[in-house]
C-alpha cells in the first residue's frame, strides 16, 4: 500500500517543485508581476495538497467522514457495488478543502472498480452515474459491508488511489485523494443511520457521520 506523507500529499510534489523553481527564476529576473503570479499559484497548490493529521474517534459502532467538505445529500439510492438500496450520504469538496480521503470504518478492501467518465459539477445528481469515479467495497470484521465512491468533479481530473484490494485499514486511514473540486458518496449498511444532516460541515477521519441503530428489546 502506498502511504502518503502527513504534511503534504505526495501527488503535489512535482507541481510544488515546478512552481518553486518558477518563482525563484522570476524573482532572480526581477520580474515582479510574474513572481507574484507564481508565488500565488505556489501558495494555492500548497494549500490544496495539505494533508493534516486528524484525531480519529475510537468509539465502537460509528463511521467517520471519508472527506472534508459539506453534506449536500442524504437519500436512499441504489448501491453501485452491491445492487441493493441503501441510505447514501454525499459530501462535496470544493477547491479549498483538504482532498485526501479516509476510510469511514476499519476493515478490509474487498473490491475496487474504476470507471472513466465525464466531468460534470460534482454536486449534480448525474455526477454519480456519469462522472469519472472509483467505487470501493469494504468489509468490517463482523461482515458488515460498506460502499464509498470517489467522484471527480468539474475541475478534478484525476482520482488517485492509495489502497489496494486486500488491504486492511484502520478507521480514518487514508485510502486516496481526488485532485481539486469533487465528491465522495458513502452508502450506509442497514444497521447504521446518519448522524449528520444536509448542510453539515465535516472533516475526513474526524467527524462522525453515522452510527449503529439502537435496538430496544421488549
Amino acid at each position: 500500500m502506498n502511504k502518503p506523507s502527513f504534511a503534504l500529499a505526495p501527488e503535489g510534489a512535482p507541481l510544488i517543485g515546478f512552481l518553486t523553481v518558477v518563482s525563484l527564476c522570476c524573482a532572480m529576473l526581477r520580474c515582479l508581476p510574474a513572481t507574484v503570479l507564481a508565488l500565488t499559484a505556489l501558495f494555492f497548490t500548497l494549500h490544496f495538497f495539505r494533508d493534516p493529521a486528524r484525531v480519529i474517534p475510537q468509539a465502537p459502532g460509528i463511521a467517520v467522514s471519508p472527506a472534508d467538505g459539506r453534506v449536500i445529500k442524504i437519500e436512499e439510492r441504489e448501491d453501485p457495488m452491491t445492487g441493493g438500496r441503501r441510505m447514501c450520504i454525499s459530501i462535496f469538496m470544493n477547491v479549498f478543502n483538504v482532498h485526501v480521503n479516509r476510510v469511514p470504518v476499519a476493515g478490509v478492501i474487498t473490491g475496487i472498480n474504476y470507471i472513466p467518465g465525464k466531468y460534470f459539477n460534482a454536486s449534480f445528481d448525474k455526477a454519480s452515474t456519469d462522472n469519472e469515479r472509483c467505487l470501493w467495497l469494504m468489509d468490517e470484521a463482523d461482515g458488515t459491508r460498506w460502499t464509498f465512491v470517489q467522484i471527480a468533479g468539474l475541475v478534478a481530473r484525476r482520482i488517485v488511489p492509495h489502497a489496494e484490494k486486500g488491504d486492511e485499514l484502520r478507521r480514518g486511514q487514508r485510502f486516496g485523494m481526488i485532485r481539486f473540486g469533487s465528491r465522495v458518496d458513502v452508502y450506509l449498511p442497514d444497521s447504521y443511520e446518519p448522524a449528520v444532516h444536509v448542510g453539515s460541515t465535516v472533516l475526513a477521519g474526524q467527524t462522525i457521520i453515522a452510527g449503529k441503530r439502537v435496538t430496544v428489546e421488549v
